[in-house]
Parts: structure tokens; C-alpha cells; sequence
């Protein structure tokens, strides 16, 4: 994202900030001197624009329906990617380390069981049921 706002934002700077696409109906409405809606889940980031303390996120989870379904899950450093969510037996979890493998090219998933059991509880309660998009295997 670039963003320009002269006398506000210091030319140059740069952002290692984690957000989502969600996160921009609460900074457009902060923005707007508004009240951001009750139940979103997204998290205003005028704050780093500004340069002040900005809240984080616990995790962010994504769903793809398209191609038989995935799921994936970023908390902190790790990201969990679930695929073929609509088949049985669903497909295992992958694990990557961000911080050391920005490319997701090594499941390190044998070697966290227990983090991939973690992984897998936040995506079961970060889900959000709709009539419209459903992972029924």
C-alpha cells in the first residue's frame, strides 16, 4: 500500500505492520471521525500511518472456496495452510515459519505437532458460519 498525505506522513517512510483488507473499513471510518461498526473484526491502522502505537492483530484467517477449499492462518511468526477442505479425508496442515521462510517452500509441520494443533483450534473458532460459504467435506 502506498500512501501519500503531505504534512502528515513523513515522505519515505515504510511500514512492517500485518493487516488485511478488513482493516480498511475501520481506518476509513476512524479517518472519517466516525464509529467503527460493532462486530468487525478489522483494526484500524491510522495509528501506524501516524507513527503512534498501533494494536496488532492476535492472528488473521483467510478461507478460499474455490478448488476444493483452503484455509490458512497467520499468528505471529508461523502460518498454517489447510487445502482440499472439501474433501475426505480433509488435507493436512501445513506449517511455515515466516520469519525464516518467506516463501513457504518447508512444512515444518512433523516437526511442530503441537503448534499445528494450535494452529488448527484458531482456525476452528476464528471460522465464521455462512449459509453462503460452507467447508462441508
Amino acid at each position: 500500500m502506498i500512501v501519500r498525505w503531505p504534512g502528515i506522513i513523513l515522505p519515505g517512510r515504510t511500514s512492517d505492520h500485518v493487516s488485511a483488507f478488513w482493516d480498511v473499513l475501520p481506518t476509513l471510518v476512524e479517518l472519517a471521525g466516525g464509529e467503527i461498526p460493532a462486530g468487525t473484526d478489522g483494526i484500524s491502522f491510522l495509528p501506524e500511518l501516524l507513527g503512534r502505537i498501533q494494536p496488532q492483530h492476535d492472528y488473521l484467517y483467510w478461507e478460499f472456496h474455490e478448488q476444493g477449499g483452503r484455509k490458512a492462518l497467520v499468528s505471529g511468526k508461523w502460518k498454517a495452510v489447510q487445502n482440499h477442505v472439501n474433501t475426505i479425508p480433509q488435507g493436512a496442515v501445513e506449517l511455515y515459519d515466516l520469519d525464516a521462510d518467506p516463501g513457504e517452500t518447508c512444512n515444518l509441520a512433523s516437526s511442530y505437532p503441537d503448534r499445528v494443533h494450535d494452529m488448527e483450534e484458531l482456525m476452528g473458532s476464528a471460522r465464521t458460519s455462512s449459509a453462503n460459504f460452507t467447508f462441508t467435506p
